[in-house]
This record gives C-alpha cells, sequence and structure tokens, in this order.
C-alpha cells in the first residue's frame, strides 16, 4: 500500500504535466468512440449475412468498417464519423437488401 502520509497530495505531484494528461484521455476516448463504431458495425454485418444471407456483403462490410476505423484513428478530423458511415449502410443494406 502506498505511503500517504509524505504525499499531502493524494501521491500526484503538484506539478503534474496536466496537457500531456488531457491528451492522453482524449486519445483514449476518440479510440474508444472508434472501436465502439467498429464493433457496432461488426454486429450489423453479421446481421445482414444471418438475416439476408447476404455473406459477401457482410465480409465487405467488416472489412470496409476496419479500415475506416483505421482512418479515423489516423485522422482526428474524420474520428468515429468514418465507420459510422459504414454503420449507416450496413443499416441501409438490413432493410432494404
Amino acid at each position: 500500500m502506498a505511503d500517504t502520509k509524505h504525499a499531502p497530495h493524494g501521491g500526484y505531484s503538484p506539478d503534474m504535466d496536466s496537457r500531456a494528461h488531457e491528451a492522453t484521455y482524449q486519445g483514449f476516448v476518440q479510440f474508444a468512440e472508434i472501436a465502439t463504431a467498429v464493433i457496432i458495425c461488426h454486429v450489423l454485418a453479421l446481421a445482414v449475412g444471418g438475416i439476408k444471407h447476404a455473406w459477401l456483403t457482410a465480409i465487405f462490410g467488416v472489412i470496409l468498417s476496419l479500415v475506416a476505423g483505421g482512418i479515423g484513428a489516423m485522422a482526428p478530423s474524420v474520428g468515429v464519423r468514418a465507420p459510422a458511415a459504414v454503420g449507416v449502410l450496413l443499416l441501409l443494406a438490413l432493410v432494404f437488401y
């Protein structure tokens, strides 16, 4: 257990780099958003394959969502919108296929 007698600030230094901490947190939140969108795309692709028996479309949707997730991770201005667009396409394929 940590010795908190000698650390009056709860174990954290008062000169902690708050900008680096905030940047790391923002990166984690962005990664979690993109990963959630990609997982939703995979679930939609499974639904397209299982309900509509369009497995080639489902496989294409999974590959496209992975690529879109990578693009969203590399371009912060795009972010979660790239896999979300693939999710919309998969949802349309599920409804109108």
